[in-house]
């Protein structure tokens, strides 16, 4: 349990004393991540060297170079699409077009779509949050709650997309089609979906009539639509992202919203709305690169999986194994990878189908991955709406929906002999 400690002390530090004072900002979250950074290089176990050499490693990753890059790339496009007038006209032309009571289960639907039709949760989640935080200031809905339906919504599509990275790896790693995959995991998350596309059109029609919208020019929606239309065509967010980005250039600067240098003046401004978040992913990396390194995953993988019996059992094994793993790395590809081989061990051992666990590890990746104020989702769309992270997890109830869902479906349909 000591390998996991500076895991734990981040979770005390950011979460318990957050809760005990009842204030997220008490403590600032790149604090918290430093501080157990700094205790995981200092703890005993292996050698100094050894230790920063794992935080170092852990760092310079190709999953967080990646994470990095997308992370400035989306507060610069974001940044520069405000600055442009594209979230003030798409806001307006939602407003306009949407009743009131659609309007929370119209983002919601509109972020399970494009989530499933791009096959990835970051990139939706920089196209539609800023438009989710106009919306939310407009109608005076809750900005968290906002935010929580677009970032919630993304992970149906993180979940099923057949190009998304946790369907591909969940399906090699356990030997079974995406095809198939996909109708076994839909029949237990398109249910949560619907229900709470239901539950967040009552709670819209709570919402009060939009008296002044303003007007919008279909001209400042463009880029959203590139993005969008790039997306769907299977473009990789990288390049979708700087696709948006100069199309705000290229219109912001012939309509005259601003000069080629109030441009790049707005590019900067968005990278530097981000610096927080960047810090908090270098420090978590490396933290979690040593708890890795000193067998802290392995010691979950073998305190999971040593008392399995029956079916019943080995399923749940596999779906505590892939959440813990997934809180240990703070990303649900690669705790996926972590456990696939294992996983499929377990899986023919006790015979269950190939399509059930690569299911499984799948969906419970991503409720676990939803639920993690550090994860990049939360985090990226915490800087792109400025919200502490913390305050979005209470309103994150699709992961919670689909990890219960699974939960119970283990329960009911295995068989525990």
């Amino acid at each position: 349990m000591f390998r996991l400690s500076p895991l734990i002390l981040f979770l005390v530090l950011y979460l318990g004393t957050s809760v005990v004072l009842k204030d997220f900002y008490s403590i600032p979250i790149a604090v918290a991540f430093l501080l157990s950074a700094i205790f995981a290089i200092l703890a005993p176990g292996g050698t100094y060297k050894e230790r920063i050499d794992a935080f170092t490693k852990g760092i310079g990753e190709s999953t967080v170079g990646l994470m990095l890059l997308i992370f400035i790339l989306s507060g610069a496009f974001a940044a520069t699409a405000k600055a442009m007038g594209a979230v003030d006209s798409t806001v307006n032309m939602t407003l306009q077009i949407l009743p009131s009571a659609l309007l929370l289960p119209g983002v919601f639907v509109a972020s399970c779509f494009i989530s499933f039709s791009i096959g990835t949760s970051c990139g939706t989640i920089a196209a539609l949050t800023p438009v989710a935080v106009g919306i939310a200031d407009a109608a005076g809905i809750s900005v968290p709650l906002m935010v929580g339906l677009v970032v919630g919504g993304t992970f149906f599509g993180d979940n099923l997309s057949f190009i998304s990275d946790t369907t591909i790896i969940a399906t090699q790693t356990q030997g079974c089609r995406m095809k198939d995959k996909f109708l076994t995991n839909i029949r237990i998350v398109l249910p949560c979906a619907l229900i709470l596309a239901v539950v967040y059109f009552f709670i819209g029609r709570n919402v009060g009539m939009v008296t002044h919208v303003g007007d919008y020019q279909l001209v400042k929606i463009i880029p959203y639509l590139c993005v969008i239309a790039a997306a769907l065509t299977g473009m990789d967010v990288i390049l979708v992202l700087i696709l948006g980005l100069f199309t705000t250039a290229l219109i912001g600067i012939l309509d005259e919203s601003f000069s080629p240098l109030g441009w790049l003046q707005e590019v900067n401004n968005g990278i530097l709305a981000m610096a927080e978040l960047m810090l908090c992913t270098l420090l978590a990396s490396g933290m979690l690169a040593i708890i890795r390194s000193q067998g802290g995953i392995q010691y979950i993988i073998e305190k999971i999986t040593r008392h399995i019996n029956g079916r019943r059992g080995a399923e749940l094994s596999l779906a505590m194994l892939v959440v813990f793993v997934n809180i240990c790395t703070a990303n649900n590809t690669v705790a996926i990878i972590t456990v696939g081989s294992i996983s499929h061990d377990i899986a023919q051992k006790f015979g269950i189908d190939p399509r059930r666990s690569a299911s499984i590890l799948d969906t419970m990746s991503c409720f676990a991955q939803g639920l993690l104020p550090y994860g990049a989702q939360v985090l990226i769309a915490a800087g792109l709406a400025t919200v502490n992270p913390a305050y979005i997890i209470p309103y994150l109830w699709y992961p919670m929906m689909i990890g219960v869902a699974v939960t119970l479906n283990i329960m009911i349909k295995s068989n525990s002999k």
